[in-house]
C-alpha cells in the first residue's frame, strides 16, 4: 500500500491526470503555476516520489524523450490505480481535518518564557514580513489571473491568502493588546521576568525536579 505521507506524490499524480509528463516537465509546471510553496519540491525528492508511484503501480513508463545532446528522459502516466490513489488522497485531505505541528504554533505556547518587551517586538517584526508576504501573493495572483488561468487553478493561492492574512491579524492583535497591558496574565508575565520572581521560579522547577 502506499504511504500517503509526502504531499509531492499527490502533486505529481494530479498532473499525470492532465497528460504524460517526465519529472523534469513536471517540476517546471509546479514552478510555473507557484505550486512549490504548497509542496516541497527538489529534484531529488521527485524523482524518489516517482520512483514509489512506480514501485507501487500508480504511474507507468509510457516512453522517452529527448531534448539535443541531453539524456533520454522517462515519460511517466497514471494508471487506472494512480487515478483512483489520486481520487481517495483528496478525499481524505479534503473531508478529514488532522492535527499539524506548525512551528510558529509551537513557540506561542511558550512565547511568556521571553520577556514581554522583546516578545512584542518580535511579533511587530513578525506582522511586517506577513504583510510582505501578502503583498508578494497579491502579485503573483495578479500574475496568474493575467495568465487567463481560471480562479479554480490556483485557489490554493486563495487559501494561502486567507491563512496569511488570519495569522498577520491574530499577531497584530497580540501585539496591540499586550503594549495596551490588556492581555490576560500579563502581570504575572511581567512579574516572572523580574528578577526575584524568575528566580523563585527556576528554583521551585529545581526542586520539583530533584524532590
Amino acid at each position: 500500500m502506499y504511504r500517503r505521507s509526502n504531499t509531492l506524490g499527490l502533486a505529481v499524480l494530479g498532473l499525470l491526470r492532465e497528460g504524460d509528463s517526465h519529472p523534469y516537465e513536471m517540476a517546471s509546471t509546479l514552478r510555473e503555476r507557484h505550486q512549490e510553496s504548497s509542496v516541497k519540491l527538489n529534484y531529488g525528492s521527485l524523482y524518489t516520489v516517482v520512483e514509489a508511484l512506480l514501485k507501487h503501480g500508480l504511474v507507468r513508463a509510457v516512453g522517452t524523450v529527448r531534448d539535443g545532446n541531453r539524456p533520454a528522459r522517462t515519460v511517466y502516466g497514471l494508471t487506472d490505480a494512480g487515478r483512483a490513489e489520486l481520487h481517495d488522497w483528496l478525499r481524505e485531505l479534503i473531508a478529514e481535518p488532522a492535527k499539524e505541528y506548525p512551528r510558529f504554533e509551537a513557540g506561542v505556547a511558550l512565547i511568556g518564557l521571553l520577556p514581554p518587551e522583546e516578545a512584542i517586538e518580535l511579533c511587530e517584526r513578525r506582522a511586517v514580513a506577513l504583510d510582505g508576504q501578502l503583498l508578494a501573493l497579491a502579485q503573483v495572483r495578479t500574475a496568474l489571473a493575467g495568465q487567463g488561468l481560471p480562479q479554480l487553478a490556483w485557489i490554493e493561492l486563495e487559501y494561502r491568502v486567507a491563512m496569511t492574512r488570519a495569522e498577520r491579524d491574530w499577531v497584530r492583535w497580540f501585539a496591540d493588546t499586550a503594549r495596551r497591558g490588556e492581555l490576560g496574565g500579563q502581570e504575572f508575565w511581567r512579574d516572572l521576568h523580574t528578577g526575584d520572581r524568575a528566580g523563585n521560579v527556576r528554583t521551585t522547577k529545581e526542586e520539583d525536579v530533584d524532590g
